[in-house]
Order: C-alpha cells, then sequence, then structure tokens
C-alpha cells in the first residue's frame, strides 16, 4: 500500500521543529492506516542528519544532497519532491506551512496535477480512507473541512499545533535521490534578522506591537519582555508599512501566520488582517488603552491602560518571578 512523505525542512544543518511535527503526525498517520513512513530531506552536506530521522518515526529517509540545493531553490526543491514521489508513489504527502513550505507545497501540487489543503490544524480519515483536514478560515472565526480527492494528497500542516515527538532510540536507512533540472533561480546568500532566536512560525512566546507603540524606538520595551520571557517580537502590518518593523516581524494575513502558546499584543487594535495570522495562539493577552478595541473579542486575557507603563511593570515583575 502506498506510503506517507513528509518533507522535513532543515537549516544550517538543523531541522526546523516545523518538520519534525509534520513528521510525528505522518506517524501518527502511518500506524493508523498501516503504511510506510519516508522523510524527504533536501540540501547539501548533510551528513548524518537525515538518518536521525528515525527518532521521529521516519522507516526511511530519502535525500537529494547536492551543492546547488545548499540553499532553498523553488525549482530544485520541487524537482526534488518529484523525484522522490516518483520514487515511492506516495498516496499522502505532508509538510510544514512555513513561507518555504507554502510555496514548495503549491508548486509541487502544481506539477503532480493533485490538490492540496493548507494550514492543517486537525487531521482525520473518512471511511474511504480519504485525509479530513481541518483548517481555520476568515481569521479563524470558522473551520473549513478539506478533503482531497485526488492522489497523492498534499497537506501543509500548520505550526506550533501537532507535537514533535521522539518515539524511537534509532536511526533510519538512507537512500540518496538524484535530480536533473535546470535551477533558473539562485539564491546568493540569506541574512537573518534575528541571529539566535526562532523564527515568528515557530516561537512558543510572541510579543507583538502595534501602531499604538507610538514609534519604532518604543520597540525596545518589547524586546526586553520578549528576551526576559524567552519569545520574540512580532509586529502588525501597519508598523511595518511604515517602516518601524521589517516585513520578516509582521504577523497577519499578508505575514506570518503563528500558533504560540502566549500571544501579547501591544498597542494592536486588532484589525482582521491581524486576527487572520495568530487567532490560533494558545493563550492572548491584549493590553490597549481602547477599551472598545476588537482585539479583546480575541483576547483571553485583556488589560485596558497605558501600554508604556504595562509592558515595563510587566517586565520587570516577570524578571523578579523568574529570577533575571
Amino acid at each position: 500500500m502506498p506510503g506517507i512523505l513528509v518533507f522535513v525542512e532543515q537549516r544550517d544543518g538543523v531541522f526546523r521543529n516545523s518538520g519534525l511535527e509534520a513528521m510525528s503526525e505522518g506517524r501518527r498517520l502511518a500506524d493508523a492506516m498501516g503504511v510506510c513512513l519516508v522523510g524527504a530531506v533536501v540540501g547539501h552536506g548533510l551528513g548524518a542528519l537525515p538518518a536521525s530521522l528515525g527518532r521521529y518515526g521516519a522507516d526511511r529517509v530519502l535525500v537529494a544532497d547536492t551543492p546547488e540545493l545548499a540553499q532553498y531553490s523553488s525549482d530544485g526543491h520541487i524537482a526534488a519532491l518529484d523525484a522522490m514521489t516518483q520514487t515511492i508513489a506516495p498516496s499522502i504527502i505532508l509538510l510544514a506551512a512555513t513561507v518555504t513550505g507554502r510555496a514548495l507545497g503549491a508548486g509541487l501540487a502544481a506539477r503532480l496535477k493533485t490538490g492540496m489543503a493548507t494550514d492543517a490544524v486537525r487531521i482525520g480519515q473518512e471511511n474511504d480512507g480519504r485525509l479530513r483536514v481541518d483548517r481555520p478560515v476568515y481569521a479563524g472565526k470558522a473551520i473549513a473541512t478539506v478533503i482531497v480527492r485526488t492522489d497523492p494528497q498534499i497537506v501543509s500542516i500548520r505550526p506550533n499545533v501537532f507535537p514533535a515527538l521522539v518515539v524511537a532510540d534509532r536511526e533510519a536507512p538512507v537512500e540518496a535521490v538524484s535530480i536533473s533540472t535546470a535551477i533558473r533561480a539562485k539564491v546568493r546568500e540569506t541574512v537573518s534578522s534575528s541571529v539566535g532566536k526562532p523564527d515568528l512560525t515557530e516561537a512558543s512566546i510572541i510579543v507583538s506591537g502595534g501602531r499604538g507603540m507610538g514609534g519604532p524606538e518604543h520597540f525596545e520595551m518589547l524586546e526586553r519582555l520578549a528576551d526576559t520571557l524567552g519569545g520574540v517580537v512580532g509586529a502588525s502590518r501597519a508598523v511595518v508599512d511604515i517602516g518601524w518593523r521589517s516585513h520578516a516581524d509582521q504577523v497577519g494575513q499578508t505575514g506570518k501566520t503563528v500558533s504560540p502558546a502566549l500571544y501579547i499584543a501591544c498597542g494592536i487594535s486588532g484589525a482582521i488582517q491581524h486576527i487572520a495570522g495568530m487567532s490560533s495562539s494558545r493563550c492572548i493577552v491584549a493590553i490597549n488603552k481602547d477599551a472598545n478595541a476588537p482585539i479583546f473579542q480575541k483576547a483571553d486575557y485583556g488589560i485596558v491602560g497605558d501600554v508604556f507603563e504595562i509592558v515595563p511593570a510587566l517586565t520587570e515583575e516577570m524578571q523578579r518571578v523568574m529570577g533575571k
């Protein structure tokens, strides 16, 4: 019976947690269906890294390892996954709904002439064995259930929703896959704006600021709170549009979709565009001086007051409690 192929994204020789989450969910589905689970890794100079996916449940791993794939390339990565698909003919392909995963999944679906369900927060099965995928729509106000009727079924999984579980103390057998395709666009350099910090999509704690922060210089206040909590700083679209923060920090429909354990919204009114990107956060805390701000309708906890008084006091108290 055709198995499940899971693309696990790696960066600088380290697997992204969102990819390991997809692998763990793939293991659950493979056990339920009684099929083989195969990992897919693309890059260069990967060494023993692919074999370590055995700890997360992979029965075997397919690897495309060439210098041309050292950096993400749409042409190269799609060709690599296409070659892997031709090798094992999977019935299901899973990948994380990161910036890379979204582009890769859509391109692969177009090449394979199949359907794709995006941003899954729950995956079940129909009586006929097809996957039943639940995904948020309308800024999280409703859940759509999607069933892909073509093969292979491609599903992207929202980060921070499914747990990444170590299920065995073993390495998986690795098989090299060769590709032959012309890579038209090549990435020459990748510059990280937050060295040593997790990407917004994988962060468990996010402190976001909106136009209510008053200016870019006041985001240092949010950086201190985020550092105290072990989180990262995000921003609303309005903040990015006026140049206070980079687009890499934007949370929202035209930015990044996040699902942290804790989301603290500071001076953010709660426009529908922003809510669409953070509504699946497990706990939302809103700080705003406007008691009628829409963000309070989505928040689990709301503080009506001046962010310039509340955030420093909150930071000081957290430092005291955490011994920092």
